[in-house]
């Protein structure tokens, strides 16, 4: 009997404290309690106007003080009302949720994939920076083949360069395989074969073009919809929390028309094919031997752990562009410099062996415009020569460390204009959502507005530390065996800048998904929340009616949080656009 007795103390407890946790408040009530307790009383303390001024009239009160909010209505929420979170969640938050799987992802392990997911939504500057880099290293690339280079395999070669943002691009330490892949023309049939064997696309879809298509029609039905009945459920209304989300419609629509070549397996697989296909660094004449077949590479896409500074250059997803930047370029920059001085000497008809330039047999015209398609189909005996003759085709008269360079030309001025572009899409989406909550009686800074800066807040500090992160690790790679004490503290702090970065992007992701949910469940729906604490301090006040003039002053900020949010995201996807033209194709 005492167990039983004991039992049921300990059920009561139980539900008590329940009853404490779930305990809601009914705003509309307390201030009506409020109000005709004033009116016996006639003590108009704590009742305030639209505007936080004290009233001398009860039927001016519409707002109540901070503190008489929670001594007389308590410090919990407004009911959950499922009807207004199912609608709410479905229409802002859900149709973002399926467009994450919309982003190309392709690691070699799940794993990176979700890592991938979660810091493009917890750092959407970002992903925005590993977007636009991408394209602007494209281009720049691009731009510098068209311009000065024109020898028989410099297409295929910009194309690949091109193509593998995605993969640790790395050069054999011996200086004299890389002229040798350019020059010997038996390696041409490697360069063809691993271009198209990389020729893929991870571009638009049925089910991409659906969930874009699906995301902006209930972008713009749930707003048109909010905006025509302002003082329905005005404090868990969603557009806010869907101006937040709005970026990701360029970061998808972005990485589709890039169509980055991300999945690992592919790309290896492409990797082998065109090495067993036709793989030479020497002529087969006997004046050089060949090299094995486990160590002939000139130029490789993988690489071990302990071959890299930083382990995100070995994850294929985009997003992890922003760690291989550097060193892509640098790479990019080495090569393109072999193909500059190749062509260079092409075009002066001087040959790799031998004194004598071997004319073509395709004749030759008068007419400058012949001349690039000559060079192009350049006799390949001009070519041909030993290891050593290609190494000092390539050296001379320059000297091998006047052609290549750990910071490539121009790599600081792409990282400003990839960091502007997506600073721009980060605070024009998520200051719009903070326009919002700023706005939404009672206004200033509530829990909803610093939720949304909060977001912005690490998300660009997460932006800051991976970047620093990947700067450090490029300048420790210029000291590859780590001797110096000014490397191994640099590479220190890249590691723990690239540690700390991912938790605050995994803690951030959470942070969106919590936000938008307490949002649209009243969690924010009492009277700390709603007083605006954090910017009134004392002067704290909850709105409990919502007056005609703040109706229209927050549908009037709506509108502006609406055209910023669209605004941004159509400007950093028409400059997308804009730029697409000088990517290679």
């Amino acid at each position: 009997m005492r167990l039983h007795k004991g039992s049921q103390a300990a059920l009561l407890l139980l539900m008590h404290a329940a009853g404490t946790v779930v305990a809601v408040v009914d705003f509309s009530q307390c201030l009506n309690d409020i109000v005709q307790n004033a009116n016996v009383t006639q003590n108009l303390a704590g009742l305030l106007d639209g505007d936080g001024d004290p009233v001398s009239n009860l039927s001016d009160a519409t707002s109540i003080s901070y503190s008489m909010c929670t001594s007389h209505c308590g410090t919990g929420q407004e009911p959950f009302q499922w009807s207004v979170f199912s609608q709410e969640f479905s229409a802002w938050l859900l149709p973002n949720l399926a467009l994450i799987s919309q982003l190309p992802f392709g690691a070699q392990y799940r794993l990176d994939n979700l890592m991938s997911a979660i810091l493009t939504v917890g750092s959407p500057t970002l992903a925005g920076y590993s977007l636009f880099i991408t394209l602007l290293n494209s281009r720049w690339i691009n731009r510098q083949f068209d311009q000065l280079v024109d020898y028989p395999n410099s297409r295929f070669a910009l194309s690949i360069l091109s193509s593998l943002q995605q993969s640790p691009l790395r050069l054999h330490p011996d200086r004299v395989r890389l002229p040798s892949l350019v020059i010997l023309p038996k390696n041409d049939s490697w360069w063809k074969c691993f271009a198209e064997f990389v020729d893929y696309t991870h571009t638009w879809s049925i089910a991409s073009a659906t969930s874009i298509a699906w995301v902006i029609v209930a972008y713009i039905l749930t707003v048109a919809n909010s905006l025509s009945n302002v003082y329905a459920n005005v404090q868990s209304n969603g557009e806010a929390t869907g101006s937040m989300w709005l970026w990701l419609i360029p970061i998808v629509v972005g990485w589709l028309q890039l169509s980055p070549k991300c999945d690992f397996n592919r790309l290896q697989a492409a990797y082998d094919r065109a090495d067993r296909h036709s793989m030479h660094t020497g002529t087969a004449d006997g004046r050089a031997g060949m090299f094995p077949a486990s160590s002939r590479r000139a130029l490789a896409i993988t690489a071990k752990e302990e071959d890299v500074m930083s382990p995100d250059e070995l994850l294929t997803p985009p997003v992890f562009n922003y760690s291989r930047s550097l060193r892509w370029a640098s790479t990019a920059h080495t090569i393109f410099m072999v193909f500059k001085v190749a062509s260079e000497k092409a075009h002066i008809h001087l040959p790799v062996c031998g004194s004598d330039w071997v004319e073509s047999s395709i004749n030759m015209d008068s007419d400058s415009t012949k001349v690039i398609e000559t060079i192009q189909d350049t006799d390949d005996r001009n070519r041909r020569g030993s290891l050593q003759d290609d190494h000092m085709y390539y050296t001379q008269p320059y000297r091998v460390q006047s052609l290549s360079s750990h910071w490539a030309p121009g790599v600081f001025t792409r990282m400003v204009i990839a960091s502007c572009a997506s600073l721009a899409l980060q605070w024009g989406t998520v200051g719009a959502a903070f326009l919002v909550g700023w706005f939404t009686p009672t206004t200033g800074m509530g829990c909803r507005t610093f939720g949304y800066l909060l977001y912005g807040v690490i998300s660009t500090l997460v932006w800051m530390m991976l970047l620093m992160s990947s700067i450090l690790a490029h300048s420790s790679a210029a000291d590859p065996r780590r001797v110096s004490l000014s490397t191994r503290v640099a590479l220190a702090f890249s590691h723990i800048l690239r540690w700390t970065g991912k938790l605050l992007a995994i803690l951030n992701f959470f942070l969106a998904i919590m936000a938008c949910i307490f949002q649209y469940s009243s969690f924010y729906d009492r009277c700390y929340c709603n007083s605006s604490v954090f910017s009134r301090r004392g002067a704290a006040y909850a709105v409990i009616i919502e007056t005609t003039a703040q109706a229209a002053q927050a549908k009037a900020a709506w509108i502006g949080a609406l055209v910023l949010a669209c605004t941004s995201a159509s400007v950093f996807l028409g400059i997308l656009n804009l730029l697409l033209d000088t990517v290679p194709s």
